[in-house]
């Protein structure tokens, strides 16, 4: 039986530690990650926090909530959220921090309990939702693949394996992957 979007909310705020997602009306309990993967997330959204105008922006890891529809809320990785979506919801204990707007930047970071789930399923609903640059981040195999929104809104895909990177949709920002991923 599909849950309702009311009902998703109440089971996510009286359960803020399970990290509850909705998928096409379905709960999924995001998992537990190891700590390559949760490092990768933490030093990701620091290099972006260091460099984006707080007035402007903040960074989520693992706690703002993405939605397309009714029935499809996810827990990405990392994000980065204009503060202007942000303000509305502070003060708040009644509200689930959920964005429906795109965002700039939305990142998923490969892991084995989730890395086909997110290629298959969380991936493509980014895309859906008009997200500006997409991230799915490896840090086993040291790799990024990034989607760039483009002005048709169409995708343009990049594979990089080192070096830095300028954020397609915050371009002040840039990511040193060969510092994320750190020694070999």
């Amino acid at each position: 039986m599909p849950v309702t979007e009311r009902t998703y909310q109440m089971v996510a705020l009286e359960d803020p530690e399970g990290q509850w997602e909705l998928h096409r009306g379905r709960l999924r309990e995001k998992p537990a990650m190891t700590a390559s993967h949760n490092q990768a997330g933490v030093d990701l959204a620091f290099s972006i926090l260091q460099q984006v105008d707080r007035r402007e922006y903040t960074v989520r890891v693992d706690s703002g909530r993405v939605k397309r529809a009714d029935e499809t809320y996810y827990i990405p990785d990392v994000i980065v959220v204009p503060t202007r979506l942000v303000r509305p919801q502070l003060g708040r204990t009644d509200l689930l921090e959920v964005y429906e707007s795109p965002l700039p930047f939305v990142s998923e970071i490969w892991s084995p309990s989730t890395g086909t789930y997110d290629v298959d399923e969380k991936l493509r609903e980014y895309m859906k939702r008009g997200d500006l640059e997409i991230w799915r981040l490896h840090p086993y195999d040291r790799t990024v693949i990034a989607w760039q929104r483009q002005a048709d809104g169409s995708y343009n895909e990049t594979v990089y394996r080192g070096g830095i990177v300028r954020l397609h949709a915050l371009p002040e920002v840039t990511i040193d992957l060969d510092a994320l991923f750190g020694p070999v």
